[in-house]
């Protein structure tokens, strides 16, 4: 399958620290690198990093060969923070300076495993939802009560990824490569990997999408799941319709008569529910809820509730 782009390739450094989860390395690195094999060519560029420039040592004792080390990352779309162990005894203050010097940079950060405890722990995951794997999940709350940590397989939320490792990053790297070549050639990835049962972000917490929409219509649940991966940064109707292989008309078609909404209606109520949430279960202003579910402005986010819901968000708090 040769859909290899004129663009340059999506520039992804990954930072391995020594006692890192090899399988949640694996399930992160190895998608793009079979995206490049099954493309014909580089659609993924990775480079890994140590925090030494010396070859990483995983949990199991295996090394992970890098090309440099965290003070010369170089220039990069996406910077992944693999960590495993006991990421809480990772007190570097040159990482966390790094790390933030970094996100000023206005390249995309991540974390997988325990790499979210890294993140936030440099105080860059403020005000935006996350995840981790369930084994750090109490000690960071602990030690950070007003982070938004949720139960998912991955979150994105604007400019941060964070996954919970283990084999959830093949879930969020099918999320990544469908947003950039289509649902499709995501899909063939995935079955390289024998992994033909894709989970939405939301993980095993909750149930598929089939069950909790009722729908088997393919275009529809690609569409959802693009949607779900999309909550702070919303994606037009004409994105969503190109991931589900559709004109957009026969998109909005296909949403009214298996959901009985339009294909941004859907989208709108989604992530109002996602803002509900946060309002019931987070400490966060109305301002920083309304942009971590994607509205412009608390304005925005006011109108679009009290439409939808009769009465304008401060009344839900208030409550």
């Amino acid at each position: 399958m040769d859909i290899a782009p004129e663009t340059p390739p999506y520039r992804v450094a990954v930072l391995v620290i020594d006692d890192f989860a090899l399988m949640s390395f694996a399930a992160l690195v190895e998608p793009m690198r079979a995206a490049n094999l099954l493309a014909g060519g580089t659609l993924y560029d990775v480079r890994c990093l140590s925090l030494s420039g010396k070859d990483a040592k995983s949990s199991g004792g295996a090394y992970v060969p890098v090309a440099g080390s965290i003070e010369d990352p170089g220039e990069a779309d996406l910077f992944m923070v693999v960590a495993g162990g006991d990421p809480f005894a990772v007190s570097d203050s040159r990482l966390f300076s790094r790390l933030r010097r970094i996100a000023r940079s206005g390249m995309t950060l991540g974390g997988v495993s325990g790499g979210p405890v890294i993140l936030a722990r440099a105080g860059l995951m403020a005000a935006r939802r996350m995840t981790v794997h369930w084994e750090y999940r109490e000690g960071l709350q602990e030690i950070l009560p007003n982070l938004l940590i949720e139960k998912s397989l991955y979150v994105v939320d604007r400019d941060r990824i964070t996954c919970a490792g283990g084999t959830a990053p093949i879930d969020l790297m099918h999320a990544i490569i469908a947003s950039h070549h289509g649902p499709a050639f995501a899909r063939t990835v995935a079955d390289w990997f024998l992994h033909t049962d894709v989970r939405p972000s939301a993980g095993p917490q909750r149930a598929g999408l089939i069950e909790r929409w009722g729908t088997t219509n393919a275009a529809v649940l690609d569409a959802i799941t693009m949607m779900e991966s999309h909550i702070a940064d919303p994606l037009r109707l004409d994105q969503l319709a190109d991931f589900a292989g559709l004109g957009p008309r026969q998109l909005n078609r296909l949403f009214r008569e298996h959901l009985g909404a339009t294909t941004m209606g859907f989208y709108r109520d989604l992530r109002l529910e996602k803002a509900r949430n946060l309002i019931r279960n987070s400490p966060l202003a109305l301002s920083e809820i309304a942009l971590a579910a994607g509205f412009s402005s608390s304005a925005h986010f006011a109108a679009a509730h009290t439409q939808r819901y009769g009465a304008p968000p401060s009344a839900l708090r208030r409550g």
